[in-house]
């Protein structure tokens, strides 16, 4: 039997939600609102749950919740940086719709990939997420690596405090701030630019914008050094990239390849595969509810009620 499953995926700048019909992960429904994460986290776990209840009219019988934010191996929230829930009943609210299951939104999206995406065909990837901010999973048999904590993701959170040879500046900007798709947009209006989203410092550089031009390729290179170093660290057989920015065409994408191939070390290593996400912008929210009906999928609880 089909199980039908709602997967929601909260982020720093929107809300994406859905119902899929499992094992084949058939996307029934999908809807997407901003998030607004300063008015505060019961304001946005409000917005949560009319979603999810009038997405539960479908009669979905499990829910998965990715959130830009560190989730525990026990399946807790365990950070406030973007959504203020460490004090919101989030779990017990979601539950009482349907059995619920919360994960780290960059695992849910890795997930994903390896059920129905890039990764089907990897026994192990790298999985990387650039948009509203940057992350990264490591897929080891089907599986995301938690670590000891289930703080694996934070690739770009740290300050990247690479001291100049020459002037003794010290540069300690994360790799969000310099590539993400905010530091786009700050950086650009900044230099005189006007956008408002990191897809508007993407045109400007498509039109010759010789601000914009610059701040992509700086951005990409940045990352791309990141990525390569976990390719060296790590050793993975693909990376594969999601995210608002990292399913972009153009000169982020070229630039970043470029840079990631040029900062792996090993020759041998420098033709992996690097691959955009092919379960597009649904990868967070239906990874959440793959994540949930492999953790709920039996007869009794999972059973299409119609």
């Amino acid at each position: 039997m089909n199980s039908y499953v709602m997967g929601l995926d909260v982020g720093g700048t929107k809300i994406a939600a859905g119902v899929a019909s499992f094992p084949g992960g058939t996307v029934l429904a999908r809807e997407t609102i901003p998030t607004h994460a300063a008015r505060g986290g019961r304001a946005v776990l409000e917005d949560l749950l009319r979603l999810a209840r009038a997405l539960g009219e479908t009669q979905v019988t499990a829910i998965g919740l990715g959130i830009c934010e560190l989730v525990n191996p026990e399946g807790r929230i365990a950070s406030a940086n973007c959504i203020q829930w460490l004090q919101e009943p989030v779990h017990e609210q979601l539950s009482a719709i349907a059995p619920t299951v919360i994960e780290a939104d960059v695992r849910a999206a890795a997930f994903a990939e390896a059920l129905f995406g890039a990764g089907k065909t990897f026994g192990n990837f790298l999985y990387v997420t650039v948009g509203t901010g940057i992350s990264c999973c490591l897929m080891l048999d089907g599986q995301p690596y938690l670590g000891a904590r289930g703080a694996t993701g934070t690739m770009a959170s740290s300050a990247l405090s690479v001291p100049c040879e020459n002037c003794g500046n010290v540069n300690s900007r994360t790799l969000e701030e310099i590539a993400s798709g905010p530091a786009l947009v700050a950086r650009f209006n900044a230099a005189g630019g006007h956008a408002t989203s990191g897809q508007d410092v993407l045109v400007a550089a498509e039109s010759a914008n010789s601000s914009a031009t610059e701040i992509i390729k700086s951005a990409s290179h940045a990352l791309g050094s990141q990525v390569g170093l976990l390719v060296n660290t790590l050793d993975p057989e693909a990376v594969i990239v999601g995210g608002g920015l990292g399913l972009s065409e153009g000169a982020y994408w070229d630039e970043f390849v470029g840079a990631t191939r040029r900062h792996i070390w090993w020759e041998m290593q420098r033709d992996i595969p690097i691959l955009r996400a092919a379960t597009g912008k649904d990868a967070g929210w239906l990874g959440a509810a793959a994540r949930a009906w492999k953790k709920f999928a039996n007869p009794s609880r999972l059973a299409n009620p119609r």
